[in-house]
């Protein structure tokens, strides 16, 4: 048990600038989950992250020679803020270097609090490179993010403040990137109050710790997540990584849609909004009480964060019906006949339709995207498709199909019947001018592009659905410009929504 950090955490400078952050009630969850459900506000730092707790700790024990060099670090998000501000208040002048695709709105937060912002490279891990040059010619000190024991122990004055706020907790649900915040929280409650749980949430697409502890060794993900960018890490921190094997009671994985709906309640309870990583810890909450009975129980969750793009809410909202079970979508093929939509209305009944995607297809049938509400989650939606398949209507669920969810329902126009040896892929695109331009470079006039569907959501990549016609024997070259290209990719030419409606 790593005692050590107990004193470090009492000792910590963090209240110069960050704040004792309520612990609030989601009174409509308790409601729903039939157990008490406080949420830590970390959203209402004056960075509106934890993040200023280990930034802070950690330039205020700089002696007075690092003092003088200044403070460095790269980030593309509520670290930069948690460093620039913190300098600032102790007087340091600090250097912040992010990508190039940072949003705009981050660069001008980091700005506004004094900070030299220098923009290089198109990923974090360019920016760490840049960073580090400037370091050794500079002689900056650098803030780590989360691998660092002053960092650590900063972040763990969250669990302090929770377990003095509140006289009986059952279990603390924590949001993991790095590993910093739950290092240091679970080291604090693990030292004074080992009953309590302290469990790890991640997302699906980055199980960061989960994979780690999995493993018994720290792993590199061979690609993250970028919906909840702020625990996008490939990689836990070593010294997070030993405290955490120790004294986390488990890590639970949510999906992108379970984090929508988490955000959601949170919003209802609070009428604030939590950035995709600040939901996490409540969606974990949610998926832990499906599987326990959680009667007479105190649960916590940290609201982390809420730097949240304005842009990304529109993806967000309309995630969070299927994330919480309330919404259905469907692909169903109907007659193509005078008053076939009226009788495929009857066949829904009287629940509300949230969506309704139709093209004419051809003489005999045609293909509708619909939307559902759902009364009763899936076993609402397993009956309303068995009742359609009664009825002699072809269905497939389209729910948790994700090229059906970020696509398909926005271009839903009818197959091209001529179009043929179709490849189809979807990739996530850097957002920086060029990135279509190096593609379409790259590919030359090798294949012809059939099918091109683009959405921002506000966030460092763009989602991007590309079909290209190659015939059989160039499949090699097209594997080999995908690889050239770099670009992460998903496969879907076997896909059924893009069989359904666009093939």
């Amino acid at each position: 048990m790593p005692r050590e950090y107990l004193r470090k955490i009492l000792k910590a400078n963090v209240y110069d600038v960050a704040c004792e952050t309520p612990l609030t009630l989601a009174a409509g969850l308790s409601r729903r989950l039939g157990t008490e459900v406080l949420l830590k506000r970390e959203d209402l730092q004056p960075v509106f992250s934890f993040k200023i707790r280990g930034a802070h700790n950690r330039i205020s024990r700089l002696t007075a020679g690092e003092r003088e060099h200044g403070v460095i670090a790269a980030s593309a998000g509520n670290h930069a803020q948690g460093v620039a501000l913190s300098a600032a208040r102790s007087g340091i002048p600090a250097t912040i270097v992010m990508p190039k695709t940072t949003p705009p709105i981050k660069v001008s937060a980091v700005r506004q609090h004094g900070a030299e912002v220098v923009l290089h490279g198109s990923s974090f891990d360019d920016a760490l490179e840049h960073m580090h040059a400037i370091r050794q010619q500079s002689g900056c000190v650098f803030v780590p993010p989360f691998d660092d024991p002053d960092v650590i122990a900063g972040q763990g004055t969250v669990a302090m403040e929770i377990l003095r706020q509140h006289a009986r907790v059952d279990a603390i649900f924590v949001p993991v990137g790095g590993g910093g915040l739950i290092a240091g929280m679970a080291a604090y409650v693990k030292s004074l109050w080992p009953d309590i749980k302290v469990i790890g949430v991640e997302p699906q697409e980055t199980p960061t710790l989960h994979a780690a502890l999995a493993a018994d060794e720290r792993v590199v993900l061979e690609s993250v997540g970028i919906f909840a960018d702020g625990v996008a890490v490939r990689q836990i921190g070593v010294e997070p990584f030993r405290i955490a094997r120790e004294t986390v009671d488990e890590v639970l994985l949510v999906s992108t849609d379970e984090i929508c709906a988490a955000i959601k309640d949170m919003y209802e309870d609070t009428r604030a909004i939590a950035e995709p990583s600040g939901a996490l810890a409540v969606a974990g909450i949610k998926r832990y009480a499906a599987r326990n009975d959680l009667a007479g129980q105190t649960l916590v969750a940290v609201a982390s964060g809420a730097n949240v793009n304005f842009d990304r809410l529109r993806h967000i909202a309309e995630r969070a019906d299927i994330g919480e079970q309330r919404e259905g979508l469907l692909g169903v093929t109907i007659p193509e006949r005078k008053g076939s939509f009226h009788a495929f209305c009857e066949a829904i009944g009287d629940r509300q339709i949230t969506e309704f995607n139709y093209r004419y297809g051809d003489d005999h049938e045609a293909h509708v995207f619909v939307g559902v509400e759902l009364r009763d989650g899936d076993a609402d939606k397993d009956g309303l498709i068995g009742h359609l398949r009664a009825l002699d209507y072809p269905v497939v669920d389209m729910t948790d199909n994700e090229l059906a969810k970020l696509h398909i329902r926005h271009m839903v126009g009818g197959p091209a019947r001529q179009v043929t040896n179709e490849r189809l892929y979807r990739f996530e695109f850097p957002e920086r001018p060029g990135a279509l331009l190096r593609f379409l470079s790259r590919m030359g006039a090798r294949w012809n592009i059939s099918l091109f569907h683009y959405r921002n959501h506000g966030a460092a990549y763009g989602r991007v659905l590309v079909g290209m016609q190659v015939p059989d024997g160039e499949i090699e070259a097209l594997r080999d410009f995908l690889d050239e290209i770099a670009y992460p990719y998903v496969a879907e030419t076997d896909n059924n929504a893009y069989a359904l409606f666009l093939n």
